[in-house]
């Protein structure tokens, strides 16, 4: 049975969460502070950890820090009142895989959960390659003709999205949707800096602007 880790130092939140995930078929145990969460965490019994950022003794994001510093792919759901979008991109280039604002919708939650723990699931493929541009998934690190080039996560999700997908026009929407893994304000220019950021360190020719539609890798 898959077994989820609540870190969230509000007993009613906790309980909330611990009394829905248990009905939908899943083991769960409460971590009330940061320390705990991380000490639970990076025993690798849990399949995936939902943390709250303000809690005691270490933040969501020191806990997701040192996690992602640890090594751990354990999927990660960032739970929070702090929406700002400096918190939402720190936690998301931190290595969260998805970031919800408090009040939230429980079902919106639980097909999250079911959605990163599926993709978790899925068998790993250790490198992508199109045309001289490597993705190593394992180390997650992007190459060149051999030579690594420095990538933030959301630029190496982006750049693993584009080699997954060679030739397809994807759009901002889509883009958003799978990378960034939450609603996110139809105007932003997000998706449109982070493809500056990811032309500047791979090459412009390799992503293709398709004017009223979206991206492509050629």
């Amino acid at each position: 049975m898959p077994s989820i880790l609540i870190a969230d130092d509000e007993p009613r939140i906790a309980g909330f969460l611990e009394k829905g995930l248990r009905a939908a078929g899943f083991t769960t145990r409460v971590a009330r502070t940061g320390r705990q969460a991380l000490e639970l965490a990076l025993t690798d019994e849990f399949d995936l950890l939902v943390l709250d950022v303000n809690m005691p003794e270490l933040t969501g994001f020191e806990v997701l820090e040192q996690l992602r510093g640890s090594g751990s792919q354990l999927p990660i759901i960032m739970l929070t009142v702090r929406i700002e979008l400096r918190d939402t991109l720190t936690g998301l280039e931190g290595g969260a895989d998805d970031y919800i604002a408090k009040p939230f919708r429980f079902e919106e939650l639980l097909a999250r959960i079911r959605l990163r723990m599926r993709q978790s699931r899925t068998p790993a493929v250790t490198e992508l390659t199109h045309g001289d541009l490597t993705i190593d998934l394992s180390a997650r690190r992007a190459r060149i003709d051999g030579v690594e080039i420095d990538l933030t996560a959301r630029e190496f999700a982006l750049a693993e999205e584009f080699v997954r997908h060679p030739g397809q026009v994807l759009s901002r929407e889509v883009l958003l949707s799978r990378i960034w893994g939450y609603d996110f304000d139809p105007g932003s220019n997000v998706v449109d800096v982070y493809i500056g950021h990811l032309r500047g360190k791979l090459g412009a020719e390799r992503i293709e602007t398709v004017r009223g539609m979206g991206y492509r890798m050629p």
